[in-house]
């Protein structure tokens, strides 16, 4: 196996503080929070005090300045244990760095300390019930008052992680709906503003422990003030989305291998100790030679996303990089899993074993980020094919 030059001593000291506070604050609880179909909000606020959120943040905003590889290690963490209600990546690397990058400073200053104590808990809403990874073709709309002072927000968005624990959304809506992508801009909408409501939990296939939800905008005054970034940045919000979908679906790419391998590692502990016929199933030739096969192409994918890893915190990494490592390593993840299932015979099939939550898991990764098929779209147009 390659050794993996990554991280330094100070990650692996982050990494393996953040599995202590997997195994006392998570593991214990995930299967009680599948079956009621969301994580108690107090593990945010534990989080939170333990300075496992945000961690990429300025100091000054409550963060801890760190670079993107603590982040990276806290994934990996999360993915490798199985624990896929744990909205943390969304809440500190995606949501958060909207508000840094594009917000104005009293955006930053309004929100990010909360974000990054756990007191309030951060979404993004871009998928609807007719636009998933099309986002050019949103319908929600945030028409601007006649006097100027504020937005009026309508539409829904459905699929929305942490949408029902959320104290702040990040709206993807049209404010020229006549502009096409150009009229898109990004809305800061809290819980309690009149005409926000939260659908019900969606139950889904895997992520049982999730709180993904639906929302609905009806009528929702939007301060002017809550447009990110301000009157500059209205009409550029689908620039920002384009901006940070490398770094969304690296996360998802750096998620799917550390899943895959944490299934390999199981099955290997599962085929030493299952006799079929006599013999532990490890000492059939089929169960080596696959899952050696497996273990093959998890190290390159391990190698590709350690690679681009390192482009993300130079800040030179590409959207077309990155939607290979998306498609590739959720392909990959799928496949994993399905194999494993297999070599765990019928105890595959029951959902008190890891390698079945995380077989019903995998499925949405192919999904969300943009479908495989997108990148694909994005990866020949990056070839000059295509349109």
């Amino acid at each position: 196996m390659i050794d993996r030059t990554l991280f330094n001593a100070d990650h692996q000291a982050f990494a393996e503080s953040f599995d202590r506070f997997i195994e006392k604050e998570i593991a214990p609880h995930h299967a009680a929070w599948e079956e009621q179909g969301y994580v108690e909000r107090a593990v945010w606020t534990r989080a939170g005090q333990n300075g496992f959120l945000c961690m990429s943040l300025p100091e000054e905003y409550g963060g801890a300045g760190a670079d993107k590889l603590y982040s990276v290690a806290q994934i990996e963490a999360i993915g490798r244990a199985g624990f896929t209600g744990i909205g943390f990546g969304l809440h500190s690397e995606i949501v958060a760095p909207y508000i840094l990058h594009y917000g104005t400073e009293a955006q930053k200053r309004k929100y990010l300390p909360r974000l990054a104590s756990g007191e309030m808990v951060g979404a993004i809403a871009m998928s609807e019930p007719a636009a998933g990874s099309d986002l050019q073709g949103i319908k929600a709309t945030a028409l601007k008052s006649a006097d100027g002072s504020h937005y009026v927000l309508n539409g829904s968005k459905t699929f929305i992680t942490n949408g029902w624990h959320a104290d702040l959304v990040v709206v993807v809506a049209k404010t020229d709906p006549a502009a096409g992508a150009k009229g898109t801009s990004l809305l800061l909408v809290e819980r309690g503003m009149p005409g926000f409501e939260k659908g019900q939990r969606l139950k889904k296939l895997g992520l049982k422990a999730q709180d993904t939800s639906e929302l609905f905008f009806d009528n929702v005054k939007v301060p002017t003030d809550n447009l990110l970034g301000g009157p500059a940045m209205e009409g550029r919000g689908f620039i920002c989305l384009m901006e940070q979908l490398p770094w969304e679906r690296l996360q998802i790419a750096i998620t799917a291998v550390a899943a895959a391998q944490a299934a390999i590692d199981w099955t290997v502990d599962y085929t030493r100790q299952r006799k079929v016929f006599g013999q532990n199933v490890a000492t059939f030739q089929n169960t080596r030679h696959k899952l050696a096969e497996l273990q093959t192409e998890v190290q390159v994918a391990r190698v590709f996303v350690d690679k681009c890893c390192e482009l993300i915190t130079q800040d030179k990494l590409d959207t077309a990089t990155a939607s290979m490592a998306k498609y590739w390593t959720t392909d990959l993840q799928c496949k994993v899993m399905d194999e494993c299932v297999q070599l765990h015979g019928g105890y595959g099939y029951m959902w008190e074993y890891p390698i079945t939550r995380a077989y019903a898991d995998a499925r949405v990764q192919r999904i969300y980020g943009g479908t495989n098929e997108i990148m694909k779209e994005v990866i020949s147009r990056a070839m000059g094919l295509g349109r």
